[in-house]
């Protein structure tokens, strides 16, 4: 079975971004621990902020010619190609630092992001490969374009794309094998394209102020502009499936599915993955369709897992009567959540002094809660084993409802930012599906130490 990976050490890159004509320097660096995903950070910003490379960070209207990723106002355009370079070579974890808001376009495809990762080596995490499956199809179909995904065991593509032009009028493949090798020597090195007569309308949008006849193709009336010959004969529809590759890729996991598309582009390919989501479900290992078709039950362990109290006290010191939790539930597909349950009852020690005759549970303890509940997600992951979690601020707190006896707490927690040594979380708690209270908090995580420490 394979294991998750990151890169073993630190490398970088420089150049020019296609559409902003902004230089920028990448460095890639080891992510810290599996399941990290890919995240990309601005060290140009002084907040440094981070952008996590998931369809839900994507701007779909800003996909034209370029997959585009935003969080808090921030944008990093054109990632496609290095999303693409991570899928071929099986990168699961990575760390992205980019000095500007473009990513360079080098030659046009994704080669040279693919030596330099190459060049930084490959780390093991002991934790298994997760992989998106289908149960069922997914059908997708805007305009002239149409994404299809079927249940396989495997990953394979068939791509084909359609043009109205003497030069490019239609091409087709299907490829099959997506191990590392082929990747390499099939897709790889498969270069960006544009017609001649798009380059003027382009730049008046404010695209394509960094392209040159160098990195990218240019198709004219008779043929390519470029000096250099075409690198495979079929090199536009081979670049239509890396650029899908790395758009695919935004599930925030390795897909296993038969991927059929017609004439697709960046923003149909986003939408196209977050329909996907919707049926996918997560597998750690190499178990068949077949087998999971047959036995259905199978999709709750790998999907989800639920923590109960005896299995919090293991990630947590607190205990009666300070823990606030019963029940968590973390959703595999998306770590980055999770929620906790506490069902109030009338015997809680809080209610003998608020207030007598009027039981009302502190906001205080709700907001508690829900840190209860976002520690235990991040102290549950296998790396985290041996580590304490502390607050260190509360911002943005408000009470919408009252919570009495009888109510049952449910207490969504979200990752805003995520690092081996500390976390920024947003909490939302409801009774009844109604907003009760709601804030965000910061924690650090430390190692755990035989005799407290009385400064923390």
């Amino acid at each position: 079975m394979k294991k998750q990976i990151t890169i073993l050490k630190e490398n970088s890159i420089e150049g020019t971004g296609l559409h902003t004509g902004n230089k920028s320097r990448l460095i890639f660096k080891p992510a810290p621990y599996a399941g990290y995903g890919i995240k990309f950070i601005r060290t140009d910003l002084k907040s440094r902020p981070e952008i996590e490379a998931i369809c839900f960070n994507a701007v779909s209207e800003l996909a034209i010619r370029g997959t585009v990723i935003e969080k808090f106002g921030v944008r990093i355009y054109t990632i496609e190609h290095v999303m693409s370079a991570c899928f071929g070579l099986g990168i699961d974890n990575l760390i992205i630092e980019i000095n500007n808001n473009e990513l360079p376009i080098l030659d046009g495809s994704a080669k040279i992001f693919t030596e330099t990762l190459i060049k930084s080596g490959i780390k093991e995490f002991n934790i298994l490969k997760e992989y998106y499956i289908l149960p069922n199809s997914v059908n997708f179909k805007h305009g002239k374009t149409k994404i299809s995904a079927y249940p396989s065991d495997h990953l394979e593509i068939e791509c084909s794309i359609e043009f109205g032009h003497p030069f490019l009028k239609f091409q087709q493949l299907s490829i099959k094998n997506f191990d590392k090798d082929n990747y390499i020597n099939t897709l790889a090195s498969a270069r960006t394209f544009c017609f001649d007569y798009e380059i003027e309308n382009l730049q008046k949008k404010g695209l394509a102020l960094g392209g040159t006849i160098n990195n990218a193709i240019i198709i004219g009336v008779k043929g390519i502009l470029n000096s250099d010959p075409l690198r495979y004969k079929d090199e536009f529809v081979r670049h239509k499936i890396l650029d899908l590759i790395g758009d695919l890729y935004l599930a925030g996991k390795f897909i296993k599915a038969k991927i059929v598309a017609n004439r697709p582009g960046h923003k149909n390919n986003i939408e196209f993955v977050k329909k996907f989501l919707k049926t996918a479900i997560v597998k750690k290992n190499e178990i068949s369709i077949k087998t999971i078709n047959n036995n259905r039950k199978i999709q709750l362990v790998e999907t989800e897992k639920i923590l109960n109290s005896e299995e919090i006290l293991k990630y947590v010191p607190h205990r009666y009567p300070f823990l606030m939790i019963d029940k968590i539930k973390i959703n595999i597909t998306t770590p980055t959540k999770a929620i906790g349950y506490k069902c109030i009852s009338g015997n809680e020690y809080f209610f003998q002094g608020h207030f007598p005759g009027i039981p009302i549970m502190p906001g205080v303890l709700i907001i508690e809660a829900m840190a209860q509940t976002s520690c235990v997600m991040f102290l549950s992951r296998p790396e985290m084993r041996g580590r304490l979690a502390y607050f260190i601020s509360i911002n943005n707190a408000k009470f919408r409802r009252l919570v009495k006896p009888g109510d049952v707490l449910e207490l969504h927690v979200e990752i805003v930012k995520d690092s081996i040594t500390r976390g920024k979380m947003k909490g939302k708690a409801y009774v009844d599906n109604k907003l009760t209270a709601e804030a965000e908090f910061t924690f650090i995580i430390v190692k755990k130490q035989k005799d407290s420490d009385n400064n923390i």
